[in-house]
């Protein structure tokens, strides 16, 4: 029997438990998922209370099953739900319901599979993995042990880190270093000047979040662009654009086809969300057309308008912010961190300089919250398992500086750029190899595009013991 150990059981983890359970006979094949949360399927996006979190893309476009789309929206109908949430239905007949919902449905596709022995839940998380007799090791953080032929990574990145300026801020009880936290708001009072750290989807929630509690104080947010993530269309569109008859190899090339085909878009009274929906639908092979240094030019340099473009927020979050603009209670600042101090009061004072200035201000708050994107760069160290792994040459972070290096077939790649046949990487950190990774459609397909992998190891035990020649 071949042991499959998954590494990380939120959303990229559930869903490749499920799609293997369906392509592999139970005889053959043990699945494990490893996580500590309450539930699994939920992870950090959907293990989530709070009433003003949703999901920001329509319900008819989440699904745990790739081509059927309506799979979440028939359990939600299945389970009455949304209940008692006239906000869900949007006037032009599409629901945008409370993101902890999507959570609960993830669960209960895999709990039948838990409860029937088909896969095995550790409500533990992983301490470390090593190699013994030709098999990988994996310890918990109670010290439980168990031997796995495969190996999959199903974690994402890490939670934001404090920019450095803010780092005079830390232990403050007036500082939060992470919004997404239980009960991390509560201590806000409704009239506290609140300094946001950050301007993205994120930031948009802990707004919204704010606002639902009777906040009234004033709001800076500042982000390096000061860009705010964008709303969806007016009415819905089909994907508007070709970018892959003649693939762009520069990100500047690219940049200016996406230009152009949004100036032909409105020529056609076609809004760009349909360019951006079609470059998001052919993400993947426009990013393996450029060469790497062009990757990491795009990530550098364009990486921040392409976030608020592709990743939208829903339309009750986007009423939130218009009105806490409209009445003047927001202001969203393009501005770069340089220094944060506490003054003898207990106010907190950050210094801005503004983009494209020398002037330095200085800004006091009664709270900080840091809402900025995932930390990139502490994926390893964030991750004890991760960092066992690279300590021994077994993993490495990717050229562009995203997640974890692997081939188009998944498998990591060591320190000497060679696939590691029983340890592949899904989800989001896959994204340097793979490009579009984060919406939640993308790593739907790739999650069974993984459970594929995987069944075809099982199926051939030669692939299990890495001498195969298999290659994509």
């Amino acid at each position: 029997m071949t042991t499959v150990a998954i590494i990380g059981g939120g959303f990229t983890g559930a869903a490749v438990a499920i799609h293997l359970a369906a392509a592999v006979p139970t005889r053959t094949t043990r699945i494990v998922v490893f996580e500590p949360r309450r539930r699994l399927g939920a992870g950090l996006a959907y293990d989530t209370e709070d009433p003003t979190h949703r999901i920001n893309v329509p319900a008819a476009r989440m699904s745990v099953v790739p081509g059927d789309d309506e799979h979440f929206v028939r359990w939600l109908a299945s389970v009455g739900e949304p209940a008692d949430d006239p906000q869900a239905f949007r006037p032009d007949g599409t629901v945008f319901p409370k993101r902890g919902l999507f959570g609960r449905y993830v669960a209960a596709q895999i709990a039948p599979l838990v409860s029937r022995g088909i896969v095995e839940y550790v409500r533990e998380a992983v301490a470390d993995v090593g190699r013994s007799d030709g098999r990988w090791v994996l310890t918990t953080a109670s010290g439980a042990k168990l031997a796995a032929d495969v190996v999959v990574n199903a974690t994402t990145h890490p939670p934001p880190s404090p920019p450095a300026a803010l780092r005079p801020l830390g232990g403050h009880p007036r500082f939060i270093a992470d919004p997404n936290g239980a009960g991390a708001l509560e201590g806000i009072g409704a009239a506290d000047r609140v300094l946001l750290v950050g301007t993205g989807l994120t930031g948009a929630d802990v707004i919204a979040s704010l606002t639902a509690r009777g906040h009234y104080g004033k709001i800076l947010a500042v982000s390096r662009h000061g860009l705010v993530s964008r709303g969806h269309a007016p009415v819905p569109q089909e994907p508007f654009g070709d970018f892959l008859a003649r693939p762009a190899s520069t990100a500047l090339s690219l940049l200016r086809t996406t230009r152009r085909t949004v100036r032909e878009a409105a020529e056609r009274g076609i809004t760009w969300h349909a360019v951006f929906d079609a470059l998001r639908g052919q993400g993947q092979d426009i990013w393996t057309a450029l060469p790497v240094p062009e990757r990491r030019r795009l990530v550098r340099h364009l990486r921040s308008y392409w976030d608020v473009h592709r990743f939208r927020i829903a339309p009750q979050v986007e009423d939130a912010l218009e009105q806490r603009l409209a009445d003047g209670s927001l202001e969203v600042r393009a501005a770069s961190l340089k220094a944060a101090g506490i003054g003898e009061d207990g106010t907190l004072s950050v210094d801005l300089r503004r983009r494209g200035g020398r002037e330095i201000t200085q800004e006091t708050a009664d709270v900080v919250v840091v809402a900025t994107g995932p930390a990139h760069g502490s994926i390893l160290e964030a991750q004890p398992h991760l960092a066992s792994l690279a300590a021994a040459g077994l993993v490495v972070l990717d050229e562009i500086g995203l997640g974890l290096s692997c081939d188009r077939s998944g498998r990591a790649l060591d320190r000497s750029g060679q696939p590691v046949p029983t340890f592949l990487i899904a989800g989001p950190l896959a994204r340097g190899t793979f490009g579009e990774l984060m919406g939640l459609p993308q790593v739907s397909t790739y999650a069974a595009f993984i459970a594929a992998e995987l069944a075809s190891m099982a199926r051939v035990p030669s692939m299990v013991t890495g001498t195969s020649t298999k290659r994509r």
